[in-house]
């Protein structure tokens, strides 16, 4: 498998686990406000039970604003070529872990291999930040080398 191929699969996965994000998100928005209307008029001005209702929905509806800009980052990081030094939309592989440096997602896996999916936002991304394959940087308490980047 090419680097490109291996790259544009890693991608495609994190970009499947997105969207399932934003479908669960999707789901409980409209359950929220499905139950909202279920329950009826306004029993008082301080119905608490719809207001819990509402906020529940306004809570799932930014949980999915956020899943949607995370495929957007995505969809663009596919057109984007292989890496030759750590940043944004880089598939960065040590000798104790592999990154993708775009959105935070956290675990994912590809073929068996672990990635984690880190935003800029992180101190581990701040680490890998402007390096290359051979140049050694300190995560999480311990040093690791940088064996491949795609």
């Amino acid at each position: 498998m090419t680097r490109e191929e291996q790259r544009t699969e890693v991608i495609s996965a994190c970009r499947s686990q997105q969207q399932h994000i934003a479908d669960v998100a999707r789901q409980e928005m409209d359950s929220a406000q499905q139950q909202s209307n279920d329950y009826g008029a306004n029993v008082d001005r301080y119905d608490s039970y719809r207001t819990k209702m509402m906020r529940a929905r306004d809570m799932y509806a930014q949980q999915l604003s956020n899943a949607n800009a995370g495929l957007r980052v995505l969809d663009e990081l596919l057109t984007m070529a292989p890496h030759t030094v750590t940043d944004h939309g880089a598939i960065v592989v040590t000798n104790r872990g592999r990154y993708f440096m775009a959105i935070g997602m956290g675990k994912f896996a590809v073929r068996g291999e672990t990635y984690y999916a880190i935003s800029a936002q992180t101190p581990v991304y701040a680490a890998l930040r402007g390096h290359k394959v051979g140049d050694e940087v300190f995560i999480g308490g311990s040093m690791q080398t940088i064996t491949d980047i795609f």
